[in-house]
Formats: structure tokens, C-alpha cells, sequence
């Protein structure tokens, strides 16, 4: 990825109206779509405690994804950052409920029923494509950025308005 200055972009916080909708499958990896990955990278490191964002949060409505967990405690399984063009999942297994915070919804987070393993396919910068097979944290952070290619939000997969709840802000000093 690039080494220049970072372009931290604006994150859309809902109700924005492009949060909704489905995003364009990429045709060819270019210029634009590098560029694209790019800002999600930057972007998502300018956010703390951030570990993943998808291109429709900063209004581009391109299947691309990008998710980093290696540094979140919830982690146990991690393949370092990945930066996915038309990550699809091709298989998944179990279920478990976890709360979910999102750039996208500041205000809130929310208990999401989501697969416990997956393995997805996808294709990376360099055109060439990948199959990840992953578990927990890691497998529930791709999920919710796939929900986003797709115009889907943690308030969708809630079960009810009592599985939302306001984010608790931390007390602690940077965060």
C-alpha cells in the first residue's frame, strides 16, 4: 500500500441513505480501487479500537473491505489485515450472539447473531484470489463488513430493540 500521506475520509454515521445500499461488484483492480483501499486502511486506523470498515462507510459503493483484528484482545484467531475486493462467504458454521459497535452507529451497540467459523472468497490488490478460513472475533469483524457491502446494519440483525443499547464511552485518557 502507498506511503503517502494518509487520507482519512468521513465515515457516514446512519440514517445516510448510501449505508443502505448494496454496493457495485468490482470489475478490474485500478487505480481507484487501490486508491479506495487506501483511505479504508487510513481511515480505519484514525478511529481507535477500530478492526474493520467497508467502502460504503466513506460513500463508495464498491465491494471492498478492509479488516485488521491482530490488535483486539477478542482476537484469538488472526490473519493480520486484510484488504478484500468482493469478499463473498462460501461457507459457514455454528452461531453464537456477541455485541457489535460500528462507526456507522456511534450512539449504539448491538447483540448480533453471526456464524462462528467462515470461510470466505475474495480477491486482493494484487488480482490474485483468496480463500480465508477463520473463527470468532475475526469471522464475526468480516461478517459485519460484509453485511455493509450489502446496505445490511447491526440494527437489522438485532433480534429485537431490546438486544440495542447505548455505547458506553470510555473514561480511560485517548479513548
Amino acid at each position: 500500500m502507498s506511503s503517502s500521506a494518509p487520507v482519512i475520509r468521513k465515515v457516514l454515521v446512519y440514517p445516510d441513505p448510501r449505508l443502505k445500499q448494496p454496493a457495485a461488484h468490482v470489475e478490474r483492480v485500478d487505480d481507484t480501487v487501490r486508491s479506495v483501499a487506501q483511505d479504508l486502511v487510513d481511515t480505519m486506523a484514525a478511529h481507535n479500537r477500530c478492526v474493520g470498515i467497508a467502502a460504503p462507510q466513506i460513500g463508495v459503493l464498491l465491494r471492498i473491505i478492509v479488516v485488521d483484528v491482530s490488535s483486539h484482545p477478542k482476537a484469538e484467531e488472526s490473519h493480520g489485515r486484510l484488504v478484500l475486493i468482493n469478499p463473498r462467504i462460501s461457507d459457514s458454521e455454528g452461531s453464537a450472539i456477541g455485541r457489535e459497535g460500528c462507526l456507522s452507529l456511534p450512539e449504539i451497540t448491538a447483540n448480533v447473531k453471526r456464524a462462528e467459523r467462515i470461510t470466505l472468497k475474495a480477491v486482493c490488490l494484487d488480482q490474485k484470489n483468496l480463500d480465508v478460513s477463520t473463527s470468532g472475533f475475526e469471522a464475526r469483524a468480516l461478517q459485519h463488513e460484509i453485511d455493509h457491502l450489502d446496505g445490511i446494519l447491526i440494527l437489522d440483525r438485532a433480534a429485537s430493540a431490546a438486544e440495542i443499547f447505548p455505547r458506553v464511552k470510555s473514561t480511560k485518557k485517548g479513548q
